[in-house]
């Protein structure tokens, strides 16, 4: 897979794991527990992904395969950072809902 790939990848994983986790947010927000749940499921499997894909390009400049690492590469580790981030303040935030 060429850079560009791995780097939408990231991008699009990480965006799609943040909006579903602040989706999961919204629906706790109104009581709908299950729904959270089952959004905070879903948002936990796309950043699994995206982390995947992360540690491959880790394993690979250990392994001498270094990646230049241009304004792209840092905009899309940026992304999976965020939707780490909204993913651990989600599932604190809906914690704190359900009770």
């Amino acid at each position: 897979m060429d850079i560009e790939m791995i780097v939408m990848k990231l991008v699009v994983n990480g965006g799609n794991a943040r909006s579903t986790a602040i989706e999961a947010l919204r629906a706790a927000k109104v009581g709908n527990f299950k729904k959270a749940d089952e959004l905070m499921e879903e948002a936990d499997t796309i950043l699994k992904e995206a982390h995947e894909i992360q540690t491959e390009m880790i394993q690979n400049e250990l392994n001498g395969n270094k990646v230049e690492v241009g304004l792209l590469m840092v905009h899309a580790q940026d992304h999976l950072m965020n939707a780490m981030t909204v993913m651990d303040l989600s599932k604190e935030m809906i914690d704190i809902l359900r009770k």
